[in-house]
C-alpha cells in the first residue's frame, strides 16, 4: 500500500493556516488579565485581614490554625491544602472579588444561594486594595502542587507479522 502524501506547497499552507489559527487563540482581548499585576503583599497583613473580614467564619486553611470565628457561617470551606495545579494569583484575587465566577451545578445546594450565587458575602464595598493584595499573600502559599499518581495498567504487545 502506497502512502499518499501532500504536495510541498500544500502541506506549507496547512501548516500556516494551523499557525494562524493557534496564534488568533492567544488573543489576550480587551478584558484579558495579560500585564495585570498587584504590588507584593504581606502575609501577615494579610492573615489580619482574613480575620478582620471575618472569612473565618465560614472558611479555614488546611494545616494552619486560626483563631475561631465569632459566628459560624452556613457552610464551611477549607482554602489551601493539596492541589493537582498552581493556584494563581489572578484565580485567587477573582475568587475574592468574585465569588460566583466559578461555581458549576453539581455544587451542594447548601452551598449556593436560591438565585445561584455564592454564598461568600460581597466585601468589595469593604475591602480596601491593599487588603486584597495583603489576603492573596497569605492565601497563596497555603496551596501544595502535588503531582497526581496516575496508575496505568502493564500491557503486553504482541508482535505484528
Amino acid at each position: 500500500m502506497r502512502k499518499k502524501m501532500l504536495p510541498p506547497g500544500m502541506a506549507l499552507a496547512a501548516v500556516g493556516i494551523l499557525s494562524a489559527v493557534l496564534m488568533a487563540g492567544c488573543d489576550a482581548g480587551p478584558k484579558s488579565a495579560a500585564g495585570f499585576r498587584l504590588p507584593d503583599g504581606d502575609p501577615e497583613a494579610g492573615e489580619a485581614a482574613f480575620l478582620a473580614l471575618q472569612c473565618n467564619s465560614c472558611h479555614v486553611i488546611s494545616n494552619y490554625e486560626l483563631p475561631p470565628p465569632a459566628g459560624e457561617g452556613p457552610v464551611q470551606v477549607t482554602l489551601g491544602g493539596e492541589v493537582t495545579r498552581v493556584k494563581t494569583y489572578g484565580e485567587l484575587v477573582t475568587s475574592i472579588i468574585n465569588p460566583s465566577h466559578k461555581l458549576v451545578r453539581w455544587y451542594p445546594e447548601e452551598e449556593v444561594s436560591e438565585d445561584g450565587k455564592s454564598l461568600m458575602p460581597a466585601v468589595n464595598d469593604r475591602m480596601t486594595v491593599r487588603e486584597l493584595i495583603d489576603l492573596v499573600a497569605f492565601l497563596q502559599p497555603h496551596y501544595d502542587v502535588v503531582v497526581p499518581r496516575y496508575e496505568y495498567p502493564e500491557y503486553q504487545y504482541a508482535p505484528i507479522y
